[in-house]
């Protein structure tokens, strides 16, 4: 007997969430395309497996059929997704993910009709992205009710990108980035705008703008119309997003991507348990109505695929315990901006600020 499908256990993240839910008392069914790579972790873990393939659609539908819902692992999500969307609709099989991908983002969300006609829950983004966001743009939209712009920034301590990242990331090279501007999300360059926050009292960061799924999620969470993302970054890396601008089109050449995915597959797979636990994350938020009023919170938090395991395997909870509301959802927008504090290591506090965004 399990409790729902975590579909691309094997990956790095899957893999994580798997070893963790136990403590949630939560059993998965292990699925993914590779027989091999599942019967292993079945063998390790205890947990039954089942290999699908998602272009398998009779096999999906009777993957899915059996279960209330799926956490699905397997990025890179704007080519999976989906297929897993679409089977999951048709089954009636409720719909997590861990992207922070705006394109998917968008899909849920123009799937969202569909969804609700068939009873079914689409929330993509129960991970690092974006439920820390989502709850702070949350928090913040309660404190100025009548807030019409949002800043949200996030920063790293210790800890590196997962293959499975590095690969998403790889996928938008030389994109530019992306900001909400009167209500429409609006193109970018890359390094649109570089500022420095108080991630905690006693250092602050330069930090430059990126495309993270708040751009999508914190509008449909808070109808804010005006949203930028940013992440801490050394001069370095910006100047390098700075030049991107102008190399943009190598940069999407196939044979370049193919030379950048052969590093990745040479690096490590995520970080170990040991650079987890020294990590942590912080989270920077201001929100600022007409008249000039800012309001602004810090939050920390333990590190990100730490903190991505726990937060999908408390929403497959909450859903497993009935609390749903069919269509496209975002986890703050459903569960609240205090979701992330139910979370081991999260701590949020105003911020004394009385100057305005800048």
């Amino acid at each position: 007997m399990t409790d729902f499908i975590l579909y691309g256990a094997y990956g790095y993240t899957g893999r994580l969430i798997t070893r963790t839910a136990a403590e949630y008392g939560l059993r998965p069914l292990l699925s993914g395309r590779n027989p091999e790579k599942l019967q292993a972790m079945s063998a390790e873990f205890g947990y039954p497996y089942r290999a699908v393939d998602l272009e398998d659609r009779e096999g999906l539908h009777d993957l899915l059929s059996a279960n209330a819902v799926v956490l699905h692992a397997a990025g890179p999500f704007a080519e999976t997704g989906r297929p897993m969307m679409d089977a999951c609709i048709a089954t009636g099989t409720h719909y997590l993910d861990i992207t922070g991908e705006i394109p998917v983002f968008s899909l849920a969300a123009r799937l969202g009709p569909a969804a609700e006609r068939a009873g079914v829950m689409l929330m993509p983004g129960t991970g690092f992205d974006v439920v820390p966001t989502d709850c702070m743009a949350a928090f913040l939209k309660d404190q100025l009710p009548e807030a019409t712009e949002l800043v949200l920034a996030f920063a790293w301590k210790g800890g590196m990108v997962s293959q499975g990242t590095a690969r998403t990331m790889l996928a938008g090279l030389g994109s530019g980035g992306a900001i909400r501007e009167h209500g429409a999300i609006k193109p970018v360059k890359a390094a649109h705008e570089v500022r420095t926050f108080p991630f905690t009292a006693e250092v602050p960061l330069r930090a430059v703008t990126i495309p993270w799924g708040d751009v999508f999620t914190a509008y449909f969470t808070t109808g804010i119309p005006n949203i930028k993302t940013f992440f801490a970054a050394p001069p370095a890396q910006i100047r390098m997003m700075e030049r991107s601008n102008w190399l943009g089109p190598a940069l999407r050449l196939g044979i370049v991507k193919k030379l950048l995915a052969k590093k990745i597959d040479a690096q490590p797979a995520g970080p170990d348990d040991r650079q987890r636990a020294a990590a942590e994350s912080y989270i920077y938020g201001e929100v600022k109505d007409v008249s000039g009023k800012v309001v602004a919170a810090r939050m920390r938090t333990p590190e990100g695929y730490t903190l991505t395991a726990h937060s999908s395997l408390r929403i497959v909870a909450r859903v497993l315990d009935g609390e749903v509301e069919p269509g496209y959802r975002t986890p703050a927008g459903l569960y609240g901006a205090d979701l992330v504090l139910e979370l081991d290591g999260v701590e949020r506090s105003l911020v004394d600020r009385k100057t305005t965004l800048t």
